[in-house]
């Protein structure tokens, strides 16, 4: 069994309420799924710490995460993946995708349009279920 890896998503609102989603780019793990941008959790780095780091890095955007949402044990195969979910607020910054070939910003309602990866389905769930 391989180690645990802790990562960390990010449920990025803006001001009209909508949710940034962005689709895995071929050559990626998980590419062509949806997920809540994110990235892997460095040693000594909080949650809070590495969405800020890797949405900058990836998106080009800052953030101000806020509040814990959740999080969630996965397995792809013997890969156990330990998602930290948290809600953030868009701050400022144009997206430029690095390890997406597309974004959008959805209405919780439209997230059910979309096909996620494995990981990040829970989440989806409980915002659609939350946000009826």
């Amino acid at each position: 069994m391989k180690a645990m890896i802790e990562v960390a998503a990010a449920i990025i609102e803006n001001e009209h309420g909508q949710i940034l989603i962005a689709r895995r780019k071929k050559g990626k793990a998980q590419a062509g799924l949806w997920e809540f941008p994110g990235g892997k959790i460095e040693k000594n780095e909080t949650v809070e710490e590495c969405l800020k780091r890797e949405l900058l890095e990836e998106m080009n955007i800052e953030i101000q995460p806020y509040e814990p949402f959740g999080v969630n044990d996965h397995y792809y195969g013997e890969t156990h993946i330990r998602l930290h979910a948290h809600r953030a607020k868009f701050v400022s910054g144009k997206l430029i995708l690095v390890d997406h070939d597309q974004c959008e910003w959805v209405y919780s309602k439209e997230l059910g349009r979309f096909e996620f990866a494995p990981a990040d389905v829970k989440f989806v769930e409980i915002i659609t279920w939350c946000y009826k």
